[in-house]
């Protein structure tokens, strides 16, 4: 059965409630335009009475837009028409009169367009990636890291896409840089193609691009005109998805035939029928305050009076708007206009438009075509030349032209026939006139820069590298900065497909290794820049192999510094050769090596390195012994390696050391990436003093050899010679010294012994004497003391 709601009468609106329903008799028609979606079609929410006016408002806008560059359409029909593409059947001068074009523009466009189209779609295709930030690609062999994988997945799908899914790419390039060189101007509409379900990247002519007479640039015009010639069937298709408001259209009008397309349509032979069923679309691209809709305060609501980007789709014929929709993203507050077309430019104009080869050289490739008529009349004239007869002279079959090798009867009444005839003075071809063409034809193609220019013309095929770039160089420089411009308008092309690619893409459409293929849409940001393979500095295959040649010498000059074998990939790549990894060998993957065999590849020359969890210490001491070899110490090349290689353990040892202390501090856990960031002053500072004691233990184990001076030895072993005998001298005047201290030593001990003699004998005789002296004292005291008493006695007796 139908839900309830479904079987509503018009006019009676059902409102579910959790305990019933409400029967809504009056429902409000009125509605929000928040509650609109982003992308919603506000041309189905505003009535026909501001639609209206509005139309007629945008379509004089855009037909004063058209009349402002009337002037620039008319010149770039006059100048189509110089490409000779159709035969031009002459009257004048003369009847048959040849009607040949110079082909100096045509040659031009064709060289531009050749050398351009093969430099911007490679076979490989022609998408490139930059990391921001310059990150640095992995060695060979290693595995690649989570942003320079993302880069490759981003590069290979790009490619891929416009390589096989956008079919149109291809032929829709190789058309518009036909049509560039000689507009000056071409553009690309990037888009999301909902029928298709894909990005689309179509050709629009400049013819079909009207923009503003103001504007400077796409970016800030304020009015863009997209014209488009669709179908009644497509236009129906697109009512009936929803994507255009369901309208009834009037019968489209007969279009207005203009210049420039009556003379690109005579120009591929084409002409127009009756029965026209194609409408002509507006789409235009302007800034609008639409009522309903404006731009308001988030505080107080009120219209601020600011015009938004919107995209307004008009059906010029009947007037009448089919769509409106936001030209900004949802998200994006500033509410900045969305890019969808990409200009190309052949040289930059004086205003919005580029100058292409019709401007700069058609007045040359018109004045060439002209001498180019008169040589070629000049030559007709004298190779048939006419002239006057006499009136009674008779010829046979007079009526038809004398066929080259034919001889006629002729009755010539009297006289001679040459009296009868007297041909007109025609002048041959003449030198100077073609000296003048050829001076104008160089002058054009020195400009486009289109001369074929053989090296053996330049000089010697011995030339060195360098002198041939600069003469290609100089020959081109046209041409190279109109492969920069292009360089830069890719690139943006390529930016307008990776961010439809970011917001429609849910997947890749083929496995990617281990990941998930639901990762496409985080692959497109920010991070990695997709940029055009075509380097902006170089324009052509000869020159891409010279700078390749002159890389390849130079490396093998100096090999010591130089990768050989990069050397000689980019020359096969220059040369385009394909598979050049099967050509080349293919190099080694590093791999840890025993402290055994990082000693045999020291001895083969071979560069040692560290890995991760190796046991660095035992590496070092099997270095530093090795080292200490005065064999080894011989050779500085296993010297330095084995320096290198200690350096290397070192710094990985410390580095380990101070992860393993880290980890232990956080026990285990994950440490958040901003305290990480905090940390890292620390630990770099931990990391340099771990280096720092190991590398004290090191040399004081091993110290570098010195190499001895030849002159400085032989020098050395004269001053040991001369250092010895001196020596010697001084050792035989020391022994000659101590001889005679001895001998002094021995004669005074000698004397004094015979002064401890004398001295022994004097005090001996001193001694002796004072006995003497003692004695006679006390012979005398005694004899003193006899007298004394005789005397004492003889007193006595006489007192007596």
């Amino acid at each position: 059965m139908m839900p309830i709601e479904d079987m509503a009468p018009e006019g009676i609106e059902f409102i579910p409630e959790d305990d019933g329903m409400i029967i809504d008799f009056e429902p409000s028609t009125d509605f929000m335009p928040e509650m609109l979606p982003h992308g919603a079609n506000l041309a189905e929410f505003i009535d026909d009475e501001v639609l209206r006016p509005l139309a007629s408002e945008l379509i004089d806008l855009y037909k004063e837009d058209v009349s402002s560059r009337q002037d620039w359409l008319d010149s770039f029909s006059d100048g189509l028409k110089l490409l000779g593409t159709e035969n031009e059947e002459r009257t004048e001068p003369f009847e048959g009169a040849s009607g040949v074009h110079h082909p100096l523009l045509s040659e031009a466009a064709t060289q531009f367009q050749a050398q351009a189209y093969k430099e911007l779609l490679p076979a490989g295709g022609p998408v490139s990636v930059a990391t921001v930030g310059a990150y640095p690609s992995p060695p060979e062999g290693e595995e690649p890291t989570s942003l320079a994988a993302q880069a490759g997945r981003v590069k290979e799908f790009m490619n891929y896409q416009i390589t096989n899914v956008m079919e149109e790419y291809d032929p829709e390039l190789d058309q518009m840089l036909f049509y560039l060189p000689l507009s000056g101007s071409a553009f690309k509409k990037v888009y999301y193609d909902a029928s298709l379900g894909r990005a689309v990247s179509k050709f629009v002519t400049a013819e079909d691009l009207v923009v503003n007479y103001t504007a400077t640039d796409l970016k800030s015009a304020s009015r863009i005109t997209h014209v488009i010639n669709i179908s009644e069937n497509d236009v129906r298709k697109q009512q009936v998805y929803g994507f255009y408001k369901d309208v009834d259209l009037k019968p489209p009008h007969e279009p207005e035939q203009n210049i420039l397309q009556e003379t690109i349509d005579d120009l591929q032979g084409i002409k127009r029928t009756n029965g026209n069923d194609q409408y002509t679309l507006l789409e235009m691209h302007v800034n609008l305050d639409v009522p309903g809709f404006e731009d308001v305060y988030p505080d107080t609501g009120e219209p601020t009076g600011v015009a938004l980007p919107y995209i307004v789709t008009i059906v010029e014929d009947t007037q009448q708007i089919l769509s409106i929709r936001k030209n900004w993203m949802e998200e994006d507050q500033l509410k900045a206009k969305r890019d969808y077309f990409v200009h190309y430019k052949f040289l930059p104009g004086l205003g919005f438009y580029g100058f292409g080869l019709i401007h700069m050289i058609g007045g040359l490739s018109k004045s060439a075509t002209s001498i180019l008529r008169q040589l070629i009349d000049a030559g007709t004239l004298s190779n048939l030349p006419a002239g006057f007869k006499a009136r009674g002279l008779r010829v046979a079959n007079e009526e038809e032209p004398i066929a080259p090798g034919e001889w006629r009867d002729v009755d010539a009444p009297g006289g001679s026939l040459r009296e009868s005839l007297m041909p007109l003075p025609y002048k041959e071809p003449s030198a100077v006139l073609y000296q003048l063409l050829g001076m104008i034809v160089e002058s054009g193609r020195r400009f486009a820069a289109i001369a074929d220019m053989a090296i053996s013309e330049t000089g010697s095929q011995q030339n060195p590298v360098g002198t041939t770039l600069a003469l290609l160089e100089r020959g081109s420089k046209v041409m190279s900065a109109i492969h920069k411009r292009l360089h830069y308008a890719q690139k943006k092309e390529f930016k307008l497909l990776a961010r439809i690619f970011s917001e429609t893409l849910p997947e890749y459409p083929y496995p990617i290794g281990d990941n998930s293929p639901s990762i496409a849409r985080e692959d497109f940001d920010d991070r990695v820049d997709v940029i055009p393979v075509s380097d902006p500095n170089i324009f052509s295959t000869s020159q891409r192999i010279l700078i390749a040649q002159q890389q390849l010498q130079m490396a093998q000059a100096a090999p010591e510094i130089h990768d050989l074998r990069e050397a000689f990939r980019r020359m096969y790549n220059a040369m385009e050769i394909k598979d050049v990894d099967q050509l080349l060998k293919k190099k080694d993957k590093p791999a840890p090596r025993t402290p055994a065999q990082q000693l045999m590849d020291i001895l083969q020359n071979k560069k040692i390195a560290a890995f991760p969890g190796q046991d660095h210490m035992i590496h070092v001491q099997s270095l530093v012994q090795f080292a200490q070899n005065p064999m080894i110490q011989g050779v500085p090349d296993f010297y330095t390696n084995i320096l290198q290689g200690i350096a290397g353990h070192v710094n990985m040892m410390a580095i380990e050391q101070v992860e393993a202390e880290v980890r232990k501090m956080s026990n285990g856990q994950q440490i958040p990436p901003e305290v990480m960031k905090q940390l890292q002053p620390q630990i770099e500072k931990r990391v340099s003093e771990t280096e720092s004691q190991v590398i004290a233990q090191i040399l004081q184990q091993m110290m570098p050899p010195q190499q001895p001076d030849p002159m400085i030895a032989m020098h050395d072993k004269e001053m040991a010679i001369k250092q010895a005998t001196e020596q010697q001298r001084a050792q035989t005047e020391q022994a000659k010294i101590e001889a005679d201290l001895i001998k002094a030593q021995m004669a005074a001990q000698t004397k004094q012994d015979q002064i401890q003699a004398q001295i022994l004998q004097n005090e001996q005789r001193v001694a002796q004497g004072r006995e003497e002296a003692f004695l006679d004292a006390d012979v005398k005291r005694q004899k003193s003391y006899i007298d004394l008493q005789k005397e004492i006695a003889r007193s006595r007796n006489g007192q007596m």
